[in-house]
């Protein structure tokens, strides 16, 4: 019997009984893209995506600890929804009122896990489909979750 399924179920139950116990970080700030947000009622209207090119993150349970670990950083000033893997590529997605000011306060993790120069941060506006990129600075390439 494949457990795969029950795990991604049993963490995802984990990380939302989780965040209903987290405060919320301090005001972040720091160096990414210049970022036009705004806010409708301090909703998460924004969806945040961590791209990973080709096999940078390992194997699925690095990825699911590179999520935790987003997730207990984040604490309820995001919400980390998940990921996706396959043609060449691994997202990780999360909900954001404010993707910059969430990608600021992710990059400690990621340059923790030697994984920040390996990453493309964009952002869409969840009614959107088209992302805007906030790092690295400077990027211009078109950015797609294939």
């Amino acid at each position: 019997m494949d457990d795969k399924p029950l795990h991604q179920i049993t963490l995802f139950v984990m990380r939302k009984l989780q965040g209903l116990s987290k405060a919320t970080p301090p005001e972040a700030s720091g160096d990414v893209q210049p970022a036009v947000v705004s806010q409708r009622h301090g909703a998460m209207n924004y969806q945040l995506v961590l791209q990973f090119q080709g096999n940078s993150l390992g194997d699925f349970d690095e990825l699911v600890a590179l999520e935790d670990q987003l997730t207990e950083v984040l604490g309820d000033s995001a919400d980390v929804d998940g990921h996706d893997i396959g043609a060449g590529e691994t997202n990780i997605f999360i909900f954001t009122s404010n993707p910059a000011r969430t990608f600021v306060a992710a990059k400690p993790v990621l340059k923790d896990s030697n994984r920040l120069e390996k990453v493309t941060a964009a952002y869409r506006d969840v009614e959107d489909e088209d992302y805007t990129v906030i790092w690295p600075i400077g990027c211009k390439k078109k950015f797609e979750v294939l």
